[in-house]
């Protein structure tokens, strides 16, 4: 085989107890999960703005990054819910680059998993500790969720995994809210399959065990936008696109229609100051439509420290993307403020 491997890696159990949460933290991750559930079954009107780097690429920058958003929590607590993105593994087009902190817990260093596998855990017991907040993370590795399935309170599927089976039915074992991202064609029928898939029980194997299912009644949307055969980024969030999105899920029997709008990737072509226009426009036609009032339960945004991105070699800025772009944090701060006027 030309394939090497290089050490046992620990059982999620056996790190968990390693690095376990304390009563104060599994109180927090508790309460937020209930509050969470409650937007996606329309119990409650609070908007969903899931927000953060495109890469958790430095611990201590994404700390200051959700100690500064946890600040801002307590002003827009009673119209929003934030969720820090703490994103620590990294699907790449080509299979180049950096892929997150599971790979590279120092993006400077050669990639270890043990330590990486550490440190995320870590780290999202850090942000529940020091912020009151529960995170964000896609689920890249299906199989690897285990290290990190008692800390998370939303994780994403995305645009390469949606058809993938095992994301799928992992999906419809998870207890939290799991959006599945349209596909970069942009064939929202896929991804409302995927969102079918998940929702049912199934029966398959995981992590060497025969294991069932019994669906996830939170699964929903992502809109994230397309490209076409040649490459031209098409959008999906304007009012006809969410309209759309509402047919197509009356047309099938689906638990609690959502969807969450990712205002960057093919939505703003990776122009991160679009973000900002974009989230206007989706708070605008949210407004318009009772209907759309209710599916569009919130907002994904690609914000850091420091505005815009930079190449992973050389001298860096410290809270700067090494991956996609991102806002900056006074427009982070400032567009949360607005969200939370016109939501």
């Amino acid at each position: 085989m030309s394939m090497q491997f290089n050490r046992q890696l620990p059982l999620p159990a056996d790190l968990k107890a390693q690095y376990p949460l304390s009563p104060a933290v599994r109180k927090i991750k508790a309460a937020r999960d209930q509050e969470i559930r409650a937007v996606f079954e329309g119990k409650s009107d609070k908007f969903i703005v899931i927000v953060g780097p495109c890469s958790a690429d430095n611990q201590d920058a994404v700390l200051e990054y959700v100690h500064r958003l946890a600040e801002i929590n307590e002003a827009v607590k009673d119209r929003l819910l934030l969720i820090p993105r703490v994103y620590t593994n990294k699907p790449r087009t080509t299979g180049q680059g950096y892929k997150g902190m599971l790979h590279q817990p120092s993006p400077d260093k050669a990639p270890d998993l043990l330590e990486g596998i550490i440190a995320i855990r870590r780290m999202h017991i850090r942000v529940m500790e020091e912020c009151g907040l529960t995170a964000a993370d896609e689920m890249l590795y299906p199989e690897n969720r285990s290290y990190l399935d008692d800390v998370l309170c939303y994780e994403a599927v995305g645009a390469r995994s949606v058809e993938n089976q095992q994301h799928r039915l992992t999906a419809s074992g998870m207890d939290i809210p799991v959006g599945m991202k349209n596909p970069t064609s942009g064939d929202l029928s896929v991804m409302l399959n995927s969102i079918q898939a998940a929702q049912s029980s199934h029966n398959f194997l995981y992590r060497g065990w025969d294991a069932t299912t019994t669906g996830n009644p939170l699964a929903h949307a992502i809109l994230r936008g397309g490209v076409d055969k040649y490459g031209t980024c098409v959008p999906n969030y304007h009012y006809e696109d969410l309209m759309r999105l509402c047919e197509l899920y009356a047309s099938r029997d689906l638990q609690n229609p959502a969807v969450i709008v990712d205002v960057n990737h093919s939505n703003s072509d990776k122009k991160y100051k679009e973000q900002i226009r974009i989230v206007s426009e989706v708070l605008h036609s949210r407004g318009c439509s009772g209907t759309l009032r209710k599916l569009v339960k919130g907002v994904m945004v690609e914000s850091y420290l420091e505005e815009g991105c930079q190449p992973i070699g050389g001298e860096r800025i410290y809270g700067k993307s090494i991956t996609d772009p991102c806002l900056g944090w006074a427009d982070t701060r400032s567009l949360i403020f607005n969200i939370a006027q016109r939501a």
